[in-house]
């Protein structure tokens, strides 16, 4: 019989914990450095009072969630829209497997969907390597997020997947609570998105059965994540020719802090969210084959393709492939004067890198891996149309 107590590590905070959480986080200079850095008009002690007063995590999200995000839409988005949402019963569990943009906001803005819709919203799953204060991951875990434990050696490591297979097992099939977990560890820095066999592997750790029997009771979704701008684009790019001058180049604890905070805060354009079908009726058919590995293959595939195909492909995206090929193949799709606004803003960003000594061809190299990550989720997307039709 499992029992919360063996995730309690991990797990968000069970609701008759939420006040007295709350009030130590309240408490710490370093959360009201950060409220006062996202909000600056706030009156902190009076929204104090508003957090005291709210009793449990669902009304957290839908009285402090809620209108944040619809404040941090208005602001740093063109709009945040979803289709297929319908598709979705009210009265069923999901584990929605997405493609990986942003560290913050994926999940944020998925959830801010259902909200709108008067859907529940997903426990979310963040890496600890994130939480670097302590007041951190004690919000998190008051926002609905369950904890993924990482670099760990071998033998923790796998202790450690049992523990996280067992609890989204646990979330899904007796909390009937969706959750939420990105397709690969970390962004896919060039937009080539690819789910990982080991995150598969994880997910059906826990059950007795064959990968594709244990996969079955999470209903799990996938989900396409299309922003227009990244925010952190030029970062990426920077890390891009850092790891190519320097293979052993690893990015710092500051690093991802400033990455958090340039994709909550800057500007991104259209964000469109896909919800794909379920793929347990491509499950069922793969329960009786016995190699697991083989099966994990297939699972990957079949959530890599769902993903490609649900993109929403935006003209800059158009643009940076006839760019990055120095070719017009898909020009019907954008205007001149859309292509002049795009290199202005490839050239913009690039300005932003703050390395000495770049040369010109670090910066044409740079250039290129820009382009790349812009124009890979059209070209995976007409792959995946391609594969679909023949």
């Amino acid at each position: 019989m499992i029992t919360p107590q063996e995730f309690s590590d991990i797990a968000p905070f069970d609701d008759s914990q939420f006040r007295e959480k709350m009030a130590l986080l309240v408490k710490e200079p370093g959360f009201e450095h950060a409220v006062r850095y996202v909000l600056p008009d706030v009156d902190f002690p009076e929204f104090v009072k508003v957090l005291l007063s709210v009793p449990d995590k669902e009304e957290f999200q839908m009285k402090i969630m809620y209108p944040f995000l619809e404040m941090l839409a208005r602001k740093t988005t063109s709009g945040v829209s979803a289709t297929n949402l319908e598709s979705l019963s009210l009265t069923t569990a999901y584990t929605f497997l997405t493609n990986h943009r942003d560290i913050v906001l994926d999940a944020s803005f998925l959830n801010l969907c259902f909200m709108r819709k008067g859907l529940r919203t997903s426990e979310v799953a963040i890496g600890n390597n994130l939480l670097i204060y302590e007041w951190i991951t004690d919000l998190v875990k008051l926002n609905k997020s369950f904890i993924v434990k990482r670099n760990l050696r071998l033998t923790k490591a796998l202790e450690a997947a049992k523990q996280l297979s067992a609890y989204i097992h646990y979330a899904v099939a007796d909390k009937h609570e969706s959750v939420w977990i990105a397709q690969r560890e970390g962004r896919a820095k060039d937009s080539n998105d690819l789910t990982q066999e080991s995150l598969v592997k994880m997910l059906a750790l826990a059950g007795g059965g064959t990968v594709a029997e244990n996969l079955l009771p999470l209903n799990l979704v996938p989900v396409s994540i299309s922003y227009e701008y990244d925010p952190n684009d030029y970062l990426k790019a920077r890390e891009f020719l850092l790891r190519k001058l320097d293979p052993e180049f690893k990015k710092s604890k500051r690093d991802d802090l400033f990455s958090m905070e340039t994709g909550l805060l800057q500007y991104k354009g259209q964000i469109h969210f896909t919800i794909c079908d379920c793929i347990n009726p491509e499950l069922e058919k793969l329960k009786e084959i016995d190699d697991r590995t083989e099966v994990v293959k297939r699972v990957c595939t079949i959530i890599d393709k769902a993903i490609h195909r649900g993109y929403k492909i935006y003209p800059i995206n158009y643009i940076a492939a006839d760019l990055l090929h120095g070719s017009s193949e898909y020009a019907e799709h954008y205007t001149q004067e859309q292509v002049k606004e795009f290199e202005t803003y490839i050239n913009d960003q690039l300005f932003k890198v703050d390395l000495s000594d770049v040369s010109t061809l670090d910066r044409s190299y740079m250039r290129e891996m820009m382009l790349t990550m812009y124009s890979n989720p059209l070209k995976n997307k007409l792959k995946a149309e391609c594969d679909c039709q023949s």
